[in-house]
């Protein structure tokens, strides 16, 4: 598949911009839902305790990685051998939204309503995630091989912005302060929503399906899509296949493999630490809609501009040095976090004075600041790894290396979520269920650290 030159005329920029707006389409789903509105919500005021709750977040989120692991491989395969992406992308968003929009019933203290909950909440991770699949596979059609780390920062960058916008509407107008039964703009929640059945955070989950709607019609009306190749039958038959002579492949290229090793331990790190930091958070602190969301806010800001620097010092000094260099800081941040309870720093050395407002004890202060250092880097990790894999697999199997992209960033999706969940759940310790994460950043940043630097496929 050559790769084309850069886009002059207005046409191919208005479909680069439609092909960045998916980011920002998707990333509700993991600002409100997964991490800062919804989440909280669901371990706070619907499950039993903020542990048990953290607990049950974990298994869903597991349930729904275990799908993406089996299947992601076999979705990207047959993509390359049907040439078609768009379809997919509708059929999965469908999958998003409709799982977004039934998070409305859960009500709170309603224990009956946990398992479809919960089932809707995996179903919809399961969606936005091979929608990822398929929409990564665009990159190469869009640029050339030099531009693909800003065209994938921006992107990241992009998604960020989306993800601020909509949390600040979600804050200023719906989700509101159990206490108070006010959003953060001291209002009671828009079009005449119930603070007390929690309406207003419970609509993150039809905003999020809404919101995702808007937002992707311009990718699929302007962005290219390769012409149709085999029936999907016989594309199944062939993306079979294709999986059956994966491993030679893979055994070919060991730089490859190990990459894909290493992201798949790293990249779910990540993804169950912004899992569950908004559920720590108000489990630890005591944080409610307001704290949490204005720390999301903080956060995706600090995200923001590190994916747009990410993206020009991945073109600069290569992706392999943006990546090592986010896990160091990921692996200090955790180490940090672990370290802080309400009221004392440094695992208990350093007691600190009870003190009353936002963000007003110095443990809260130093959650905070780890946070916005944690979404500096998170951004610039997750932009180097999808254009190191660009880089590094063979053109005429880059949708399928995609799949196992998703593959190896998700496989853990149901062993490190799970993981936190397991441990949660028998020693009744949000802390100790989060500090399985650190395993997961270190063996990433070790697999790493053996990573050459030649080219493999066009690349690093």
């Amino acid at each position: 598949m050559p790769m084309p030159s850069e886009a002059s005329d207005r046409a191919s920029r208005r479909a680069i911009f439609a092909w960045i707006l998916f980011d920002p389409a998707c990333q509700p789903y993991f600002t409100l839902i997964t991490t800062f509105v919804f989440a909280p919500y669901f371990a706070t005021a619907v499950a039993a305790t903020p542990a048990e709750g953290q607990a049950l977040w974990g298994f869903a989120t597991g349930a729904a990685g275990l799908v993406i692991a089996l299947c992601s491989p076999v979705l990207g395969a047959i993509a390359d051998a049907s040439g078609r992406r768009k379809p997919w992308i509708v059929l999965f968003g469908a999958m998003l939204m409709g799982g977004a929009s039934l998070l409305w019933f859960a009500t709170p203290g309603d224990a009956s309503r946990i398992p479809l909950i919960l089932a809707a909440f995996a179903i919809g991770t399961i969606g936005v995630e091979f929608a990822t699949v398929f929409n990564n596979a665009m990159m190469p059609s869009l640029v050339p091989a030099e531009k693909l780390g800003r065209l994938s920062g921006t992107g990241w960058a992009m998604g960020y912005l989306g993800g601020l916008v909509s949390l600040a509407i979600m804050l200023g107008f719906f989700a509101t302060q159990p206490d108070s039964g006010l959003t953060l703009l001291g209002t009671p929640p828009a079009f005449g929503l119930d603070a007390a059945s929690r309406e207003g955070d419970r609509l993150s989950g039809p905003f999020t399906a809404l919101w995702f709607a808007l937002l992707v019609w311009p990718l699929l009306l302007l962005v290219p899509d390769p012409p149709a190749g085999l029936p999907p039958g016989a594309a199944i038959k062939v993306g079979l296949g294709n999986i059956r002579a994966l491993l030679p492949r893979l055994r070919a290229r060991p730089t490859l493999a190990r990459f894909l090793i290493a992201n798949m331990l790293y990249a779910d790190g990540l993804v169950a630490l912004f899992a569950f930091g908004g559920i720590y958070a108000a489990g630890v602190f005591g944080w409610g809609a307001t704290q949490i969301g204005l720390f999301g806010i903080a956060l995706t800001i600090t995200g923001t501009i590190g994916a747009l620097a990410g993206g020009r010092l991945d073109d600069r000094l290569g992706a392999r040095t943006v990546i090592r260099g986010a896990l160091a800081c990921l692996i200090l941040s955790c180490v940090g976090l672990l370290s802080l309870s309400r009221d004392a720093l440094l695992f208990g050395l350093v007691p600190t004075a009870p003190a009353h407002g936002l963000f007003a004890t110095l443990p809260e202060r130093f959650y905070l600041g780890l946070g916005l250092l944690i979404g500096l880097v998170a951004g610039p990790l997750q932009a180097a790894s999808r254009t190191l894999l660009v880089r590094l697999a063979p053109e005429a199997h880059l949708a399928e290396c995609f799949g196992l992209f998703a593959l190896s960033g998700k496989i853990t999706s149901f062993a490190a979520p799970t993981s936190v969940a397991i441990v949660t759940a028998a020693t009744g310790s949000q802390r100790a269920g989060v500090a399985v994460l650190l395993a997961f950043f270190s063996a990433g940043a070790l697999l790493m650290r053996r990573q050459e630097p030649q080219r493999e496929g066009g690349g690093d």
